[in-house]
């Protein structure tokens, strides 16, 4: 069974960014300031205040990403409320939070959001005439997931 999600014309986008990667997408964000106002933003913690300061515009903020703010918008991308993520990850650099920063990228495919870790990858997301009108997403079918057959000791 095929499962379509609608996304809609207004998406709602994640933005998150670690330490190291705060200023690129700051200038990534005011960059398309345009596109971006037409659509709703939620973000972790100190992102979410910089976004709020660079965009002059509210945004969803959610905790720092460290202190349960990933989990947030993975918990979010689980329940269908989060269209597209935009993730600058820094892969030069180990986290504590790494476990929760790949559980967050694995719930993204998990439900076939677009997600963008990189400027290159956001800025064909962003520029996609998807963006400015309604998609149809189609869902994983997860049944046979959900009704294999469970053994005790496994």
């Amino acid at each position: 069974m095929t499962t379509i999600k609608k996304l809609g014309s207004r998406k709602r986008i994640a933005m998150v960014a670690h330490d190291n990667r705060k200023t690129d997408l700051m200038e990534w964000a005011v960059h398309n300031k345009t596109v971006l106002a037409k659509h709703e933003l939620c973000a972790t913690g100190t992102t979410g205040r910089l976004l709020e300061e660079a965009l002059d515009r509210s945004v969803k903020k959610l905790m720092s990403g460290p202190l349960g703010g990933d989990q947030q918008v993975g918990s979010m991308i689980a329940e269908g409320e989060i269209d597209i993520m935009i993730f600058f990850w820094d892969p030069m650099q180990a986290q504590p939070h790494d476990s929760d920063v790949k559980a967050l990228l694995r719930l993204g495919v998990v439900w076939n959001i677009p997600m963008a870790c990189d400027r290159a990858t956001a800025d064909f997301i962003i520029t996609s005439p998807f963006m400015h009108g309604e998609y149809d997403a189609t869902l994983p079918d997860y049944a046979a997931y959900l009704s294999r057959p469970i053994k005790e000791n496994d």
